[in-house]
């Protein structure tokens, strides 16, 4: 009786440790899209995350096809939504860099291009 018990209780911890990998804000989807080409430079960037993040606590900046930041202004933070107003950059490929603490205290990061032109 000892050892099924010793099993049971092995399993329940090894379900919660895994449990708490999902716990973390990950990028769910952005505008404009991961690797997605528009006709022009967009006059935001959006961020939509898995989970509510902490505003305090997490970023975005965005470069331009020249490798200067194109970012403008503080990144607003709404629930799960991320967003960064751009001044204009040009044609080519624009870098975004995020970094964000989720509400549950787990800190996230990542990057993604898209491209802007005809």
């Amino acid at each position: 009786m000892q050892r099924s018990s010793l099993i049971w209780i092995t399993a329940l911890l090894l379900s919660l440790a895994t449990g708490k990998a999902d716990a973390h804000a990950l990028l769910d989807r952005a505008e404009p899209r991961v690797g997605n080409k528009v006709p022009s430079p967009p006059r935001e960037v959006t961020l939509y995350f898995t989970q509510k993040l902490e505003p305090a606590f997490s970023s975005v900046t965005v470069t331009g096809p020249s490798g200067q930041r194109v970012d403008a202004g503080k990144a607003r933070v709404n629930g799960n939504q991320m967003s960064i107003p751009l001044k204009g950059g040009g044609v080519g490929t624009y870098h975004v860099n995020w970094h964000v603490l989720s509400v549950d205290t787990h800190t996230t990061d990542g990057n993604f291009t898209f491209q802007v032109g005809p």
